[in-house]
């Protein structure tokens, strides 16, 4: 078992483990609730949650468990103006509409940022943590969270960015390497220059702060966490691994590719959303490189029909299949035999090493 820490401590944690957020379906109250009773942290990822949902889904986790869980948003990010060559993105995105049996795509309107309005509930929700990214949430929104004993998390892809997050007030903060799946936290420079590896970023980012560190990226079994641990990080935040649970809300499309996945196959992409991404390379990952998309969120929403019907389809070559480097080690099993088996591992890496 390794030694509990502050971050652990002020959660109720008895595992070093959180799931990430990921806002999209793949988390679900199930999910979050079952990693949260098996002693590790579940996450809820909302940004993208209907508002009528939100609260209905805080409820549900909390009628699974006691335990303390987190809920996600992405911090405000001002809605660009539709640049004016968008109409040939549109064009491009028409055959795979037309593959699918949809109407020809339009370009999205009326698009504004989601904090405000999601944040407030938040508040109500019940969670013991506020988690984001893509930023830094306005000091009002951090000081509110911690008035209601909420502990904030913000992320991080370099020791700039986590010394800006200390600055403003966080309570510990995810250290992104660049081999973890989905959207890249990036705020503080370019994309292509942010992309270290977790090994090299978490000792960084764990020497430039004083508040709690929680790696990510690439971890998928009880070595990886062993690992973080000893880089200097309190606990791990893992993704990729718990979206092939029973409980994860993804497609089963999309949990096939995951598990049919090798350590070559994720790239990284802009095409679904606008943002940089690491996901599983399939057909418009593929056929898209090289094409400059749409700004997020305008990119984003363009794209939402075309992976929603491809959901439902069961199509996983229209689909965003984010996940990490590690991906091939994912496993199909319920989320507290995942956390288990993490913890056996991990015991056993430990042990090894003394």
């Amino acid at each position: 078992m390794a030694r509990s820490n502050a971050l652990m401590e002020r959660l109720g944690m008895s595992n070093p483990i959180i799931q990430a957020p990921m806002a999209g379906g793949g988390d679900t109250p199930a999910l979050a609730a079952a990693v949260a009773e098996a002693g590790g942290l579940g996450m809820m990822g909302t940004t993208y949650l209907p508002l009528d949902k939100m609260a209905e889904a805080a409820t549900a986790v909390r009628t699974r468990t006691n335990r303390a869980f987190g809920i996600n948003l992405f911090a405000p990010v001002p809605v660009p103006e539709t640049p004016a060559e968008a109409g040939s993105e549109v064009e491009r995105l028409a055959r795979y509409h037309e593959e699918l049996g949809l109407a020809a795509p339009d370009l999205p309107e009326g698009l504004k940022d989601p904090f405000d309005d999601r944040f407030p509930l938040v508040l109500d929700s019940g969670a013991k943590v506020f988690s984001f990214t893509f930023g830094i949430v306005p000091r009002d929104a951090m000081i509110a969270a911690k008035e209601r004993g909420m502990l904030v998390i913000g992320t991080a892809t370099t020791v700039a960015e986590a010394v800006a997050l200390e600055n403003a007030g966080v309570d510990a903060i995810v250290a992104q390497g660049a081999e973890a799946g989905g959207h890249r936290g990036t705020f503080a420079g370019a994309f292509e220059t942010s992309l270290v590896g977790s090994i090299a970023l978490v000792p960084q980012v764990a020497d430039a702060v004083s508040v709690p560190v929680i790696a990510s990226g690439g971890i998928m079994d009880g070595r990886g966490i062993a690992a973080a641990l000893a880089l200097g990080a309190s606990a791990v935040q893992m993704g990729t691994a718990f979206l092939t649970c029973e409980e994860a809300g993804v497609p089963e499309a999309y949990k096939e590719a995951l598990l049919a996945a090798d350590e070559t196959s994720t790239g990284l992409t802009c095409a679904f959303s606008g943002r940089m991404a690491r996901g599983v390379r399939n057909r418009f990952l593929t056929e898209m490189a090289g094409h400059d998309p749409l700004p997020f969120p305008i990119q984003n929403a363009l794209t939402r029909p075309m992976r929603t019907a491809a959901a439902a389809a069961g199509k996983a070559d229209y689909l965003s299949l984010w996940a990490g480097q590690g991906v091939p080690m994912a496993r199909r099993q319920s989320a507290r035999d995942l956390v288990d088996r993490l913890v056996a591992e991990m015991d056993g890496a430990i042990a090894g090493l003394g």
